[in-house]
């Protein structure tokens, strides 16, 4: 493993050439935008107060998403993962992670919606009872290359839970698109996939096949994890260079400093990393090499590459902030 920008400041991120090259506003005016998919010519993006937007044609239908149970919008908490399903262009449908309760009882779930007209509605719950918090959620979800639904989740801020295959908290997890539990899962009965986490948001497949993860850490050393079926990364006993029996250490991490890292995607070379405290897209090789890819001077809360193009979205105010978030759609030049 190389570990890189160890205890080095963020502004020591080396750019590469791709840094000066230009950005283009693709969406203005959107409001704490939390994922970003593709689908055909159409970007699709869910906004953390309950909508899902549709952008095609040059134009914006901001969604709403009918819910069993109402979006609690509040901190970090609202709704936050897309993920198209395999059969979109047949069902119109996808998958959300949803933040729901009061700000006194939180929880999180993932659900299904299908379009209907010019509104999303929920079809089925794929996972409930995910323990929730005002800003340790995870809230990432991806279909993988062999058809099933993984999810990131937060540690919640209990030192307990991470380490407990028995808690969704600090997990990776993994479903049938259906929700149920796959029988080659490493725990049986289990949706768990992975444990260990503190605050994983996002998650990218390179082309062997081969998952990664981006989270959270502490106060500095947030890592990138290659992440494997059953495997712990031994938060929170371990984090950063250090070591224990049975428990994984990161591809990467940042060191003292922070990254803040949500979205993460493959290019077909290396990894892009949103970077919300970096304040633009860090380039992940799979040596554990970082570099700025493209400095945004915003906080980027996911990143999508579609082709030759580079999609981000920012997310400009801190989940711990108040007031509306100004944010865009951006293409990033190839």
């Amino acid at each position: 493993m190389k570990i890189i920008l160890q205890a080095i400041a963020l502004a020591a991120l080396a750019p590469t050439a791709a840094a000066a090259q230009s950005a283009e506003t693709i969406l203005p005016d959107l409001n704490y935008p939390w994922d970003i998919e593709a689908h055909g010519d159409s970007i699709y993006v869910t906004e953390k107060a309950g909508t899902l937007g549709i952008f095609e044609d040059g134009t914006f239908r901001r969604l709403p998403v009918e819910t069993s149970a109402p979006i609690l919008d509040d901190r970090g908490g609202g709704l936050l993962g897309l993920a198209l399903r395999p059969d979109f262009a047949e069902t119109r449908r996808a998958v959300l992670y949803q933040h729901t309760g009061t700000p006194d009882d939180r929880t999180n779930r993932v659900i299904e919606v299908e379009l209907d007209g010019d509104t999303w509605r929920e079809t089925r719950v794929l996972i409930d009872g995910i323990p929730g918090h005002p800003l340790y959620n995870g809230g990432r979800v991806a279909f993988g290359p062999d058809g099933m639904l993984y999810v990131t989740t937060g540690w919640t801020e209990n030192r307990e839970r991470p380490q407990d295959v028995g808690s969704l908290a600090g997990k990776i997890l993994r479903v049938a698109p259906d929700g149920a539990i796959p029988d080659d899962n490493p725990f049986p009965g289990s949706p768990v996939w992975s444990l260990g986490h503190r605050n994983p948001q996002g998650l990218a497949w390179d082309d062997d096949g081969q998952l990664y993860a981006a989270e959270h850490g502490q106060s500095g050393h947030d890592e990138v994890n290659l992440i494997e079926r059953g495997a712990n990364y031994g938060w929170p006993l371990i984090q950063g260079d250090e070591t224990a029996d049975g428990m994984r250490a990161p591809l990467t991490h940042s060191g003292g400093g922070t990254w803040a890292p949500s979205g993460l995607a493959w290019t077909g070379d290396d990894l892009l990393l949103a970077g919300l405290q970096a304040e633009g897209v860090l380039s992940v090789g799979l040596d554990g090499e970082v570099s700025m890819h493209h400095p945004t001077g915003e906080r980027i809360r996911d990143v999508l590459v579609v082709g030759a193009d580079i999609y981000v979205i920012t997310t400009n105010r801190s989940p711990r902030g108040e007031g509306p978030s100004r944010d865009r759609l951006i293409r990033l030049d190839p």
